[in-house]
C-alpha cells in the first residue's frame, strides 16, 4: 500500500518572535517518523514522507494528490493540533477513502478524544507506532477488521472503539535504522546557530524512556515499568552501528536525543570508550541529567568527540526543584557544571519560569544563579503543562492553563502559577537574556571564539536578537498571551476547547 507520512505546514513566527527567530529555530529530524517510515518498507510498502517545517500545506496536498497514498499519517503534537485537523479534513476532501490516522505526542495523550474532535481521522495511536502502524495498514489491504490491533483508538461507523494497548517495545534492537533517505535535504534539519559545528548534523537516540518523573515531562511509560526504572537501552553493538551508518550517509556530527544519556553510567561510558577506540570522526552533543555524570566520564565523552553537553538547569531555587521532582539539588548542578568546564566540554543548559509555587522573587534567584554557572549558551523557557503530564493532569492544584493550543510550546506562556502573573513571567524572560547575553564577559569569549563561517553567521543573527531583547519591551508578549489564563474547575482536559455543538472540529 502506498502511504504518506505528514507533518502539517507551520511557520516559525507561530511559535518565536519574529525578531529572535532566527536564534531560535530548531529543526529536529523527526526520529519517530522515520523510525515507522523504515518499518512500513520492511512490510512491502511504498513511503512518502512530507515535513511541513519547509512545505506549505498547498505543496503536501498537490504531491500527496499525486503520490494518491491509501494510508496518511499526521503527525501531531499539542501545538500542532489544530493543523493536523486542518489537514485531515483536506487529504479527506481531495480523496474520502483515504484512511488517515492521528500519531505523536498530543494523540497518545489524548487518544479517542482526538477522533471525538475531528471527525475526519478514522484512527489516532496510543502508543509507539513502529509495530502498530504496520499492522493497522496490513489490516486495511486486506480488508480485515481493526478490532485486534493493540495501541489504536479508531472510528467504526458513528462509534469510537478504543483497543487495548500494545505493550512497549523492549528489545529496540530489533528496530530497523530510521530511514534518513526520506528527508528531502537533510542539509535543511540544523539545530539553532552556535549549537553545532559540522554539518550536515542528525540527531539519534541511544535509548527511549527516563528514569525521573518530573512533573513536566511526558513520557508513554508514564508508570516506569518497562526497561530498567523506564528507560529501555540499545546495546552498545546496536548504537555503534547506526552511528557508523549515519557517518557513511554523510553526517558530520550527530545530536544524541536521550533524555538523559547517563541513565546507565558505564553503558554511557561504554558508548565513549567504543566511539574512540574506532577513530569515528564526527562532533556529538548529548544531554544528561546533573546528577548522574562526573568529570570521568565527561572526559571521556570529550575524548570521543563530544562537544557540548546540555544540563537542566530549570532553578536556581531548591524549593522550585523540589516541585519540580527533579530529584537533584542545587549543588548537583553547581558540581556539573564545574565538571563538564574541566572536561573540556561547552555546556548549554535550559532554565524555567512559571514554576508552580514560584515567585517572581524566585525567578530573580535564578536568572542570578544561571549567571553564576556561565554556561556557554542559556535558555529561558516557560514551563508548559503538556498533555500526558503530570503538571496538566493536576493544573488546578498549580495554577491556570492557557485554553489556546498554540501556547503550548516552551515559547508560549500556556500556565500561570497561583504565584506569579504572565505579566512576570515574560518579563522574567526577556531580562534573563539580556542580562545573561549582554556581559562583556560573555561577548568576549564569543568573539574569541570565532572559527569559522557558520560561528560568524551564529554571532550575526545573535547580535540581533541581542538588539531587539533590549530594543523592544514585552517581546516574548504575544496577542494571544494577553488573554488572561484561568483555572478550569472539573475539566480533566482543561487546556482543550471542546467542539461547538454541531461543528465538524476538523
Amino acid at each position: 500500500m502506498k502511504c504518506a507520512l505528514i507533518i502539517p505546514a507551520w511557520q516559525r513566527e507561530e511559535i518565536f518572535p519574529r525578531e529572535t527567530k532566527g536564534s531560535q529555530i530548531n529543526y529536529w529530524q523527526p526520529l519517530g517518523i522515520l523510525y515507522v517510515a523504515a518499518m512500513l518498507r520492511n512490510a512491502g510498502h511504498e513511503v512518502r514522507f512530507y515535513n511541513g517545517a519547509f512545505l506549505s500545506n498547498a505543496a503536501i496536498l498537490r504531491q500527496v494528490a499525486e503520490f494518491a497514498p491509501g494510508f496518511a499519517g499526521i503527525y501531531s503534537t499539542t501545538f500542532g493540533w489544530d493543523k493536523a485537523m486542518q489537514l485531515a479534513a483536506a487529504l479527506k476532501r481531495l480523496n474520502p477513502a483515504v484512511f488517515t490516522c492521528a500519531g505523536g505526542p498530543f494523540p497518545i495523550a489524548m487518544q479517542e478524544r482526538c477522533l471525538a474532535e475531528c471527525v475526519h481521522f478514522d484512527a489516532v495511536g496510543t502508543g509507539e507506532g513502529e509495530l502498530t502502524v504496520p499492522e493497522l495498514v496490513a489490516c486495511l489491504e486486506s480488508g480485515r477488521g481493526l478490532e485486534g490491533v493493540l495501541g489504536i483508538a479508531f472510528r467504526r461507523g458513528h462509534e469510537i472503539v478504543k483497543n487495548p494497548p500494545r505493550p512497549l517495545i523492549e528489545n529496540l534492537d530489533a528496530l530497523p535504522f530510521p530511514a534518513r533517505d526520506l528527508l528531502h535535504d537533510p542539509w535543511s534539519y540544523r539545530p539553532p546557530p552556535g549549537t553545532y559545528r559540522r554539518l550536515p548534523v542528525t540527531v539519534l537516540m541511544t535509548a527511549r524512556g527516563c528514569d525521573r518523573n518530573c512533573l513536566f515531562c511526558f513520557q508513554i511509560d508514564r508508570k516506569r515499568r518497562a526497561g530498567t526504572r523506564g528507560v529501555r537501552f540499545r546495546s552498545v553493538e546496536n548504537v555503534l552501528a547506526e552511528i557508523e551508518h549515519c557517518l557513511a550517509l554523510g553526517y558530520r556530527e550527530i545530536k544524541i536525543l536521550d533524555d538523559t544519556l547517563a541513565a546507565d553510567y558505564d553503558r554511557a561510558m561504554q558508548i565513549a570508550i567504543e566511539i574512540k577506540r574506532r577513530r569515528l570522526d564526527f562532533t556529538w552533543f548529548a544531554s544528561a541529567c546533573v546528577n548522574q555524570v562526573d568529570e570521568r566520564l565527561l572526559r571521556a565523552f570529550k575524548e570521543a568527540g563530544c562537544w557540548a553537553i546540555l544540563l537542566g538547569g530549570e532553578s536556581g531555587v531548591q524549593k522550585n526543584l523540589n516541585a519540580l521532582r527533579k530529584g537533584s539539588t542545587v549543588e548537583d548542578t553547581r558540581a556539573a557544571v564545574r565538571a563538564a568546564k574541566r572536561a573540556g566540554l561547552r555546556v548549554s543548559m535550559p532554565f524555567l519560569f512559571g514554576i508552580p509555587g514560584e515567585t517572581y522573587e524566585d525567578g530573580l534567584k535564578t536568572i542570578e544563579f544561571a549567571l553564576e554557572l556561565n554556561p556557554d549558551l542559556a535558555n529561558f523557557h516557560c514551563i508548559t503543562p503538556f498533555p500526558g503530564t503530570d503538571l496538566y493532569d493536576k493544573i488546578e492544584k498549580y495554577g491556570a492553563a492557557s485554553r489556546d493550543l498554540r501556547d503550548y510550546t516552551y515559547q508560549g506562556t500556556a500556565f500561570v502559577p497561583y504565584t506569579m502573573t504572565r505579566e512576570q513571567i515574560h518579563e522574567l524572560r526577556q531580562l534573563a537574556f539580556r542580562r545573561f547575553y549582554s556581559r562583556p564577559a560573555f561577548l568576549a569569549r564569543a568573539l574569541l571564539r570565532l572559527r569559522s563561517l557558520n560561528d560568524v553567521r551564529a554571532a550575526v543573527v545573535g547580535v540581533k536578537s541581542l538588539f531587539w531583547l533590549w530594543m523592544r519591551s514585552g517581546l516574548f508578549r504575544r496577542y494571544r498571551d494577553r488573554r488572561r489564563a484561568r483555572p478550569v474547575h472539573g475539566a480533566p482536559t482543561p487546556d482543550i476547547p471542546s467542539p461547538a455543538p454541531g461543528r465538524a472540529a476538523g
